[in-house]
């Protein structure tokens, strides 16, 4: 079974607004609004961490792309193929 505990914290009074309106349109209550949002957040926080996890693993096994290669590929982006280039557009 889940415990809950009680939390506070200062909140602009324009947000607590914002919260009771996404409740009220969602027919939940604030409580289940602000536990969504933190639940979506501690998510994409530990997607953050896994990914910087996983980007310092693939360097200790050597996966690099070298600086000039990133480079040239930067520079590639929005460039046409050379085909494209000479043809006229309607």
């Amino acid at each position: 079974m889940t415990t809950h505990r009680t939390i506070s914290f200062r909140i602009p009074a324009e947000k607590v607004d914002e919260l009771d309106a996404l409740a009220k349109s969602m027919d939940r209550d604030r409580s289940y609004v602000l536990n969504e949002a933190v639940d979506n957040y501690l998510q994409y926080q530990r997607d953050c961490v896994a990914k910087i996890e996983a980007g310092l693993q693939a360097i200790d096994r050597g996966e690099l792309i070298d600086h000039e290669d990133v480079m040239k590929m930067a520079k590639s982006w929005g460039t046409r193929h050379p085909e494209e280039r000479h043809r006229k557009t309607a």
